[in-house]
């Protein structure tokens, strides 16, 4: 699980719930009206502006937004690596036995593409045309929670207005004016605390999910050229790495290994 999207959820929830709770008395902010205008008109609303089939998506956006999806871009970099010294000794044919035990399709397809003998030019088009379409699939797929979070405080003054008007229906009855106002308010509320604590920072924990997956993918592509372009393994290694930000800590390591093999030459 992702750490950091539960623990600011939680966070969020008990912070605001608390403030709620030192003011006072904590029913009067529970509406079953409020909650049926805000995420009925949020879900209806949802429901019109998307399909069926896409709609059928958000569990398992909602997967990739709270689960840990660190992409095993190290891992992704030694296999090809690897790939790049055999087929320097062996031949590119040779690495058709090594396509079967790649688990990751995206590059399992390149791998094989390059096996068929599929010119460079047209493995490249072949692969960022597969990319395109992803990113335009997650996009659609982020676009989801992004509407939500823009239906849920529109739907929130929805509530405002019905509340106000209820009240203003009752002017000659003070006693029931309270209730009124308080739809009117809370419907408010709950759409605002429902964009900006759950459904917008949803949105942007899947964009930032998408932008990692991309990079991972530009590796790939970068790979599985330099392996059909023949070139030195180290090469590749290097290549790939400047294709990815560097963690502080490795840093320091990194330099002390290229210190030592400059020794041991």
């Amino acid at each position: 699980m992702d750490l950091a999207t539960i623990i600011g959820a939680i966070t969020g929830v008990v912070l605001i719930g608390g403030a709620v709770f030192l003011g006072g008395n904590v029913i009067i902010f529970l509406s079953v009206q409020s909650i049926m205008i805000v995420l009925g008109g949020t879900l209806a609303g949802t429901m019109v502006s998307y399909s069926i089939n896409e709609l059928k998506r958000i569990p398992g956006l909602l997967s990739v937004a709270f689960q840990d999806q660190t992409l095993k871009s190290n891992e992704i970099i030694e296999i090809l690596v690897d790939l790049a010294e055999k087929a320097r000794r062996e031949g590119l044919l040779a690495l058709e036995k090594d396509v079967m035990g790649i688990d990751d399709s995206y590059l399992h397809q390149g791998i094989q593409l390059v096996v068929d003998g599929t010119d460079p030019e047209l493995v490249r088009n072949i692969m960022e045309t597969k990319l395109t379409f992803l990113e335009e699939r997650h996009q659609k797929g982020r676009s989801i929670f992004s509407t939500m979070g823009q239906l849920a405080p529109a739907f929130g003054m929805i509530g405002t207005l019905i509340g106000l008007i209820q009240m203003l229906s009752k002017l000659d009855d003070p006693s029931q004016l309270g209730s009124g106002m308080a739809v009117a308010l809370i419907t408010t509320l709950y759409g605002a605390l429902l964009a900006n604590l759950f459904f917008i920072p949803i949105a942007e924990k899947l964009k930032v999910r998408s932008e990692e997956e991309i990079l991972l993918k530009e590796v790939i592509i970068e790979g599985i050229l330099s392996i059909q372009a023949g070139e030195n393994p180290r090469i590749v290694r290097e290549k790939l790495n400047a294709f990815l930000a560097q963690d502080t800590e490795e840093e320091p390591e990194t330099e002390m290994e290229s210190v030592a093999v400059g020794e041991n030459a």
